[in-house]
């Protein structure tokens, strides 16, 4: 059997990071770890092409070539998976489509021509899917009905089948699953509350992999919570440690975890110890109202600005991300968002428009509201849309918002501000990397970097100033301090884009106007 593994393209988004990427020759951030899993989990008799749309097309060569075409994604690629679809069925090939998207709306895949739906997580359905190939059945839908695999089977994922040089991080997986309920996300619809990790050895296995491979460079640990079995993770990071050490550390990790990270110090100094040198934090908003509204109760407990100043200067450097939309919201959010990433000089601030997603908490309680809005399909999940339902707020001052704290957050100076603000607070790194050569085009990156923002633009005397005060008060985390500063060249082109995208979207809206109700009174709202 051979197979073809699709992976469909990403719109530009605050994560794509194009313009800096350019710097260093990278195409894409981080790989289709879902699909290196999936070719492993399938029978390792059959043959593997995977094309990463990101990276590069698919030709008719390799249309061709295939068997089977297998195509999965999140919300936002759905555009393009659907498209794969049907361009795969006007072949006349036999396509199966899985991954978080069609196992939240497996309606849309059907429409586009699918023959095989293989829903939910797999390790449970998968094995269904070959079963049925086995025994000539040429379409069906498979499902784990509520059941959770045990990921301490799963195998290592298909490393070889990407083309390193294509990324700036590879990626691994620890546990899927959240404790946490917050009404708005959809982790624990698709993979429950009760945190599954694989083993240490798993991991270890996967990284030993990977660094036999020649990788070499940052690895994101993609969990949605690190931390969401600390037990579990202490256990890792008690053997992660020791294996960096002696392996000379020879990647730097991130990832993502709950704020509560703060309040345990053995948790982050083993983190710290491990080679984490970065963490993402689902912060959300500063108003502790709509905290408790979405149920997102773990940031109400302790100050959030103090819980951010503890994990950076422990060692970590965070990045967070906040939403504009919640119900009740109060005007001036974008202000108190500014106030709070400034106060806490966080430099990577991810932010957008609440979005409903499907079958979440959120979703049904806005469905029994009669709040959703219908045609909003074709940009759920994008991060430059409005709401795709009717918020409690002014649609207008909503919009306005969101691109006027978006355009002050990323104005250059104000970012190479915070970017050092948050290095020169931060713990050095511990370890010592044994020594590298830097690739001619890291050369030119750093020669690009310092002509345009120390001597082209505006920015010249500050950059000059923060660089020889990095080196000079805190060298050991230089690197990735002018990592951040070469990010500004994406941030300069991507918040042209917000105001230009969500200003085109505001202009539709205003064009029509449709009354809607909603549970307790009629509101006049503006349709897409």
């Amino acid at each position: 059997m051979r197979v073809l593994l699709l992976y469909p393209l990403f719109p530009k988004s605050f994560w794509s990071f194009d313009k800096a990427l350019e710097l260093i020759g990278r195409k894409v951030s981080l790989p289709p770890l879902g699909m290196i899993t999936v070719a492993a989990l399938l029978p390792q008799t059959w043959e593997f092409r995977l094309i990463d749309r990101n990276v590069q097309d698919e030709t008719e060569a390799d249309w061709d070539w295939a068997d089977l075409v297998i195509v999965s994604g999140m919300i936002v690629q759905k555009l393009d998976m659907l498209q794969l679809i049907r361009q795969a069925k006007q072949r006349g090939k036999l396509v199966a489509v899985g991954g978080p998207y069609v196992t939240s709306v497996p309606e849309a895949a059907l429409s586009a021509g699918v023959d095989f739906l293989v829903l939910d997580e797999g390790e449970i359905t998968l094995p269904l899917l070959v079963e049925a190939l086995q025994r000539g059945e040429t379409s069906g839908t498979f499902s784990a009905n509520g059941e959770k695999p045990d990921v301490t089977s799963t195998p290592i994922p298909r490393f070889d089948l990407l083309d390193l040089s294509a990324y700036n991080e590879m990626s691994v997986q620890f546990s899927r699953g959240c404790p946490f309920q917050c009404e708005f996300c959809d982790i624990i619809v698709l993979y429950g509350r009760k945190p599954r990790t694989k083993t240490p050895a798993q991991l270890l296995a996967e990284l030993q992999f990977l660094y036999d491979l020649g990788w070499r460079r940052s690895i994101f640990v993609v969990d949605d919570n690190f931390i969401g079995n600390k037990r579990n993770v202490k256990l890792l990071l008690r053997e992660l440690g020791p294996w960096m050490a002696d392996h000379g550390y020879p990647f730097r990790l991130a990832t993502e975890a709950s704020v509560d990270l703060a309040q345990d110090t053995e948790l982050l100094d083993l983190m710290v110890a491990s080679n984490f040198g970065s963490v993402f934090l689902g912060i959300e908003t500063p108003d502790t109202e709509s905290l408790a509204l979405t149920q997102k109760f773990q940031n109400t407990r302790h100050s959030l600005v103090e819980s951010v100043q503890m994990i950076n200067h422990a060692g970590l450097s965070v990045m967070a991300g906040f939403i504009l939309g919640f119900d009740g919201e109060k005007p001036g959010v974008g202000d108190r968002i500014i106030e709070f990433v400034e106060a806490t000089a966080i430099p990577k601030a991810m932010f957008g428009v609440l979005q409903a997603l499907p079958n979440t908490a959120l979703w049904k309680r806005l469905e029994k509201e009669n709040r959703l809005l219908e045609g909003s399909e074709e940009t759920q999940g994008h991060q430059m849309t409005l709401t795709n339902f009717i918020p409690t707020r002014p649609i207008e001052e909503l919009a306005r918002e969101y691109v006027s704290c978006f355009w002050e957050l990323y104005e250059p100076r104000r970012y190479l501000s915070r970017v050092y603000r948050h290095y020169i607070a931060m713990k050095p790194f511990p370890h010592k990397v044994p020594f590298r050569m830097l690739e001619l085009i890291e050369i030119k990156a750093v020669f690009t970097i310092c002509w345009r923002q120390g001597i082209k633009r505006n920015t010249r005397f500050q950059f000059w100033r923060q660089l020889f005060l990095m080196l000079r008060k805190n060298p050991g985390v230089f690197i990735p301090y002018l990592s951040n500063c070469a990010l500004v060249e994406h941030f300069i082109d991507y918040r042209q884009i917000v105001r230009d995208e969500i200003e085109a979207e505001l202009t539709k809206l205003l064009a029509k106007e449709v009354p809607l109700k909603t549970r307790e009174h009629p509101v006049l709202v503006n349709s897409p």
